[in-house]
């Protein structure tokens, strides 16, 4: 029996299936931030081949929060608008939505002063970050309750905080880029009192219906003196009794380099470990393009959805394929679809 296509719920959101599509970004907005036709081709192409749930890309909380220019923003009202026809063209091709907020911290790229922890480098080519004052801090905080706020107009279905992969909230998290003495820095608690504030000021926005999800690095895999998975799963134990519902576990990104090796499902033993300890719904990802390891992952119980990325950027219909092969008939959208998987009848 196939796992892949048993439903998840999660508060009042039913997932048809455990894939998820991974959120990749695509670098073809434009500066005010909104989406355009390209985005609602891209998602819409992947919700139409039969995905679970398609994550959006980064959304920036604030202008200076992107990692590029031409990244999509929820800063202000008039992006509302966009992102709510992203929401309902995904609905409408038979999918479930969840929308990325997001502050790139050390990691942006766009014109102007950019922030962080502290006042660490994310690469030699890349610019110093002026360090954050606690005023600031309590901005942003700020900044992804307003988000919040204009999330709910939008119609996604789940809302994501992206705090791992060296952006803003993993800076503060990890004790090799947070060298900060105040209430933000220092020991475990005060490093993760930045996302705590954060996740407490969202799930009190977000509908108590809808789904929140958290991604982490569960690992810095950066050298001696990050964090390892012992210190991440104690962080997700609090955002667990804070009413988050799902974890995606990665690692890395906190710097150009990733110490370790890669192979496909490199990172699952991480989303393993936080799922056993905690009994909670994780999501893990990892060079994983193949059904056969998908099943594998599901079928030990080291994940309950597995986000995909190349896989679905190679072929945005590569689960209509996985389906035939595991014999399973999929709700379709569009069911002439089905034509192309057989059997080969004469179309009318």
């Amino acid at each position: 029996m196939s796992k892949i296509f048993k439903p998840l719920t999660l508060r009042s959101v039913t997932l048809k299936n455990r894939i998820v599509m991974a959120p990749m970004l695509m670098y073809t907005g434009q500066e005010d931030g909104t989406v355009n036709d390209l985005h609602l081709a891209h998602y819409g192409a992947r919700a139409l081949g039969g995905v679970g749930l398609i994550t959006s890309e980064v959304v920036a909380v604030a202008p200076q929060g992107r990692i590029s220019h031409t990244d999509l923003g929820l800063w202000e009202d008039a992006q509302i608008e966009g992102l709510a026809r992203l929401s309902k063209m995904i609905r409408t091709c038979g999918a479930k939505s969840s929308l990325q907020l997001a502050h790139a911290g050390r990691k942006s790229s766009v014109e102007g002063e950019i922030v962080a922890a502290s006042a660490i480098a994310y690469s030699d080519i890349h610019r110093t970050p002026a360090q954050l004052t606690t005023d600031e801090i309590k901005e942003i905080v700020r900044a992804y309750a307003r988000a919040t706020e204009r999330a709910r107009k939008t119609g996604f279905d789940c809302l994501e905080i992206h705090a791992a992969h060296g952006y803003l909230i993993h800076g503060f998290l990890s004790p090799l880029t947070n060298q900060r003495s105040d209430e933000y820095g220092g020991n475990e608690e005060n490093r993760n009192r930045l996302l705590i504030e954060i996740v407490t000021a969202v799930r009190e926005i977000w509908p108590q219906d809808k789904p929140l999800i958290v991604r982490l690095s569960a690992e810095d895999k950066a050298g001696t003196g990050g964090n390892t998975v012992d210190v991440t799963t104690r962080l997700c134990a609090s955002l667990k009794a804070l009413g988050v519902d799902l974890l995606g576990i990665s690692a890395g990104g906190l710097t150009p380099t990733f110490d370790g090796e890669i192979f496909p499902g490199y990172l699952v033993p991480y989303a393993s470990h936080v799922r056993k300890e905690l009994n909670m719904p994780v999501g893990c990802n990892g060079s994983i393009t193949s059904s056969e390891l998908i099943e594998s992952i599901l079928h030990s119980g080291s994940s309950d959805v597995v986000y995909v990325g190349r896989e679905l950027l190679r072929n945005p219909f590569w689960l209509l394929d996985v389906a035939k092969a595991a014999g399973v008939e999929l709700p379709l959208a569009i069911p002439t679809y089905a034509r192309a998987t057989g059997p080969y009848v004469r179309g009318h």
